[in-house]
């Protein structure tokens, strides 16, 4: 899935890569740092190395791999893997012959190129730059000094990462799944939580890891559909923390898939003559049980290197005592040295779209450090002419791609290259290994220029994530960009049809005849290009939509900022501390105070949008503020439109004045109003309106709000009895530390299910809980003078602002990004983008990240001059129109109009910049007169080939 964006990277003419380097030294100040850095010999000349292979075939010499985590070998001149940026081959020194013994040499004998350089040495560097973003990453944990696990000893016990390469097609095994010593397919697996974190006795890691739950779930699943017959895959853990957008739905469909989730850990593993694992735990129920298994997964977790970390302690960036590098909920990527940003793992462990988000948000920091110098460095590629094929016979090249085994697995793909080597117009037909890898990209336009290809078709993946990529090649090559179509072989044969190769072979072949039937038609479509309005749109006056605001215009983009209620500051304003104790309530004044002073940035409170048109780089949009009417033209609009609290229906919540929700326990915090010392007990009840029927998601925040509002009524009165109910406790991350806090304190954590939820009962004074004990299994009634709901988070109406947008929401009604790891901030609109709660619950710092990541998005359209709009859209055929309006009443997006004549004859005509290329128009259209580019005979002709048996 990354792929696309790794060769984006390798080709940008913006980004220099310094692959095999380290930083030696950073001195200097924000604006004016001189950075030295070491690069390590390649022995291979990367302007002259073509990635032919010859070398790799022929090379004697063998290591481990440690991509694929030593459980395969490689040769001593390699490439780290197939997809890999730069995709150049480079030798390692400690294991080539010819280095270490003067002996071999044969590598430099066989390339045809030249491109071997023994002499290459060590290489120092020093590059000036304004700002440093650090993204280093992190470890995973060695679980070798755990003796009872038996890691070190035990060839069927791996960790998480080295089975995810066994599940890799890319990996050592194909993606087959092999137990030691007779590979044989395992129908029993064990995962193992929290090894590695969570656990300070044994690996110093007290925190928790936060992603190693998800992909346990994800591992197992993929086990399912990698495994023939019967299979039993089985998570034990302490706490199931699915707390992500849809995370929580993908457990529920684990358990009703078969996967067991076990709520133990596992003491001891041993081993049986058969090298089975034989695991010793106890059950919920306190008995003993011993299970055998044939793999045992360790589920490790994320840790800062030591190295690492003490690189970035001698730049004097201060890091925690976890060796995270410390930062502020209000300032989450800045470290504490000014021009120095951090995302991803080294700030503290996460999954993928946060650290992407984070990614973003670092570059917003540094490019509004950077803003006088915007475009001063920047280059602009260029294209080849591009080819004539107007009134040519088409020339099809077909790509068939084996994605690894991802598609190849399942897929005869040989026999689907052959096929499309029958139909007609392919003048060439060619399968890959991976086709959107850099090399085949390369290849890819060699052979469109030596074969006088004219149309392309790739039977690989989704067009979603990788047409842009595909697109760019053709340009590179002299095609128009929109001569190409994709079959999409993967999802639509090799995942749907796993278990009937046969089936998902035909299907391809079918699909593929439709691709190419499609693509004979095809004719190269024009962009135009449209002047860009630097000015973006802010919807929502909380935290996340402020703090966007203040990020676009201190980059020096004029903001409008919309707020529906009379104040700014949004859910904030009733909040006392972040989960680090900071205040929230004096950070947000500060925001409100910079946002309203700042000259660039407009802000309309009470008001609400009513009207709105446009395309990126040119929208138009009517608001109403404070009874009054007023258009805005922007280029851009971030959505940051926030959630709210829910309203409990149960518990008695309504009922008695002694049962509040957290926003409300806050707000009597803040006051002290009645809640003094003389407190005797409070219960908190967690899960209130989440994880159920109606809100089948995990409202992320609240476990850690609980634990930190309990550790502060403790604070208050250290002899107050404090209970949390839980389900599971999901304080992620460092919110781990809290929890372990809370527990030290005395405050008593009880779990219930959901078949069996707490009962309050109020019976004059005080309230009684009724709960069941889960150690003893006895039923347990707790007396108390308050109870806390932990209610969900829930998104507000966006009805409105999704009908005008023409956005989509998900199942749970908040906002859907275009693609949850590649694309976190953006909208499938272009143009648009999204942050805060209105995405999904986060807590403070999370939603400024993702509010800085979506101004970093958002200065990529402001900062450009003009935009390129889309080719493929609706277009009217004057001699079959008849100026009726049908088309331009069903437009949604205006992008239609019925104009008049010299000659006084009506006629539509299609304003390409707002045309969205749905195709309403055409089916409105009564004469057929209304069409969409490479959708209208082309389709005719896709039907009439997937008719053909």
């Amino acid at each position: 899935m990354i792929s696309p964006k790794l060769v984006e990277v390798g080709r940008h003419l913006n980004i220099k890569l310094h692959t095999l380097s380290t930083v030696q030294d950073i001195i200097g100040e924000e604006g004016d740092f001189t950075v030295s850095i070491k690069r390590a010999p390649r022995f291979v000349d990367m302007e002259k190395c073509i990635a032919c292979g010859e070398c790799t075939k022929k090379c004697p010499g063998k290591t481990l791999d440690e991509f694929n985590e030593g459980l395969s070998k490689r040769k001593a001149i390699y490439v780290s893997y197939p997809q890999a940026v730069p995709l150049k081959y480079a030798i390692d020194p400690l294991k080539c012959i010819k280095l270490t013994k003067d002996k071999c040499g044969i590598c430099a004998k066989v390339c045809p190129t030249g491109a071997i350089n023994y002499e290459d040495r060590e290489e120092e560097i020093t590059l000036n730059v304004g700002s440093v973003i650090m993204a280093a990453g992190f470890k995973p944990f060695d679980p070798s000094g755990l003796d009872n696990y038996q890691y070190a000893n035990f060839p069927n016990v791996v960790t998480s990462i080295e089975y995810e390469r066994l599940l890799s097609a890319g990996g050592p095994t194909s993606g087959h799944i092999e137990c030691h010593p007779d590979k044989h397919q395992p129908k029993k697996v064990a995962w193992l939580q929290c090894v590695g974190s969570r656990d300070q006795n044994k690996c110093d890691n007290a925190y928790c890891s936060s992603v190693c739950c998800m992909y346990a779930v994800k591992e197992a699943m993929m086990t399912k559909d990698h495994i023939d017959g019967e299979f039993q895959a089985s998570i034990f853990l302490m706490d199931m923390r699915t707390f992500g957008k849809d995370f929580e739905k993908y457990y529920e469909r684990a358990k009703s898939e078969g996967v067991r989730f076990v709520r133990s850990r596992i003491h001891s593993i041993t081993e049986d003559d058969d090298r089975k694992l034989i695991c010793t735990y106890v059950s919920e129920e306190g008995q003993s049980i011993t299970e055998t298994f044939d793999m045992v997964v360790l589920s490790v977790g994320m840790e800062t290197p030591k190295d690492l970390a003490q690189t970035v302690r001698d730049m004097g960036i201060e890091l925690n005592a976890h060796n995270l590098v410390e930062t502020s909920s209000f300032n989450p990527v800045s470290t504490s040295k000014k021009g120095f940003y951090v995302c991803g793992a080294l700030q503290e462990p996460k999954d993928i779209p946060l650290a992407v988000m984070e990614a973003s948000a670092a570059a917003c920091d540094a490019g509004t450090s950077l803003a006088k110098s915007r475009g001063s460095l920047t280059k602009t590629r260029t294209y080849p002419r591009e080819m004539d094929v107007v009134d040519r016979q088409a020339r099809i090249g077909v790509f068939v791609c084996n994605c690894g085994t991802n598609i190849g697995g399942i897929v005869n793909v040989p026999d689907v290259a052959a096929y499309a080597k029958t139909l007609s117009n392919v003048a060439y037909v060619e399968e890959n290994m991976f086709t959107c890898a850099q090399d085949t990209q390369d290849k890819l336009k060699a052979v469109i220029q030596e074969n006088h290809l004219n149309r392309i078709v790739i039977a690989a993946c989704t067009p979603r994530t990788h047409e842009p990529l595909f697109q760019e090649t053709l340009k590179d090559a002299g095609l128009n960009k929109y001569l190409i179509e994709m079959a999409n072989i993967r999802n639509q044969c090799s995942w749907v049809h796993s278990k009937e190769p046969a089936l998902a072979t035909k299907k391809a072949c079918d699909l593929v005849r439709i691709a190419v039937a499609k693509s004979a038609l095809m004719v190269p479509l024009s962009q135009p290009t449209v002047d860009v309005v630097q000015k973006c749109l802010v919807i929502g006056g909380g935290v996340t939509g402020i703090t966007a605001a203040l990020g676009l215009a201190n980059q020096g983009f004029p903001t409008v900022l919309l707020e529906k209620e009379e104040n700014l500051g949004g859910n904030a304003l009733y909040l006392n501390q972040t989960w680090k104790g900071e205040s929230i309530g004096k950070n947000v004044a500060a925001l409100i105070k910079d946002v309203q002073e700042h000259p660039l940035v407009d802000i309309f409170t009470k008001a609400k949008v009513i009207g709105t048109s446009g395309f990126i780089g040119n929208f138009k949009t009517t608001i109403e503020a404070s009874s009054r009417e007023m258009v805005i033209d922007h280029g851009a609009v971030i959505m940051a439109t926030g959630a709210k609290e829910s309203k409990p229906d149960e518990y008695l919540y309504g009922d008695d004045e002694r049962v509040v929700t957290h926003l409300e326990l806050d707000t009597v915090l803040k006051s002290n109003g009645g809640l003094t010392q003389d407190l005797r007990s409070a219960v908190f009840i967690q899960c209130v309106g989440s994880r159920d029927e109606n809100r089948p998601y995990c409202s992320k925040v609240c476990c850690t709000h609980s634990v930190k509002s309990a550790l502060k009524l403790k604070g208050m009165n250290p002899g107050m009895d404090v209970y949390v109910l839980y389900r599971d406790i999901r304080t992620y991350g460092q919110r781990e530390l809290l929890y372990k806090e809370a527990r030290e304190k005395g405050v008593i954590f009880i779990r219930y299910t959901l078949e069996q939820k707490p009962v309050v009962q109020s019976a004059g004074d005080p309230l009684v809980v009724h709960t069941r004990d889960h150690v003893l299994g006895l039923p347990l009634e707790i007396e108390t003078d308050l109870v806390v709901l932990a209610s969900a988070i829930e998104p507000r109406e966006n009805s409105s602002l999704v009908q005008l947008f023409k956005l989509t929401l998900n199942d749970d009604n908040f906002f859907m990004e275009a693609h949850a790891k590649l694309r976190p901030v953006d909208f499938a609109t272009d143009g648009m983008f999204l942050a805060g709660m209105a995405h999904y619950p986060k807590p403070v710092e999370e939603s400024i990240a993702q509010a800085k990541a979506a101004v970093s998005r958002a200065t990529v359209v402001l900062s450009k001059d003009s935009v390129v709009v889309d080719g493929v859209v609706s277009f009217v055929n004057e001699a079959l129109c008849r100026g009726c309006g049908a088309c331009e009443d069903t437009c949604a997006f205006g992008a239609i109009e019925i104009y008049e004549t010299k000659e006084g004859v009506k006629l539509a005509r299609v304003q390409q910049a707002l045309c969205k290329g749905c195709a309403a128009c055409s089916s409105a259209c009564p004469t057929g007169a209304a069409g969409v580019f490479h959708y209208d005979s082309e389709v005719l002709a896709m039907v009439e080939a997937a008719l053909i048996e």
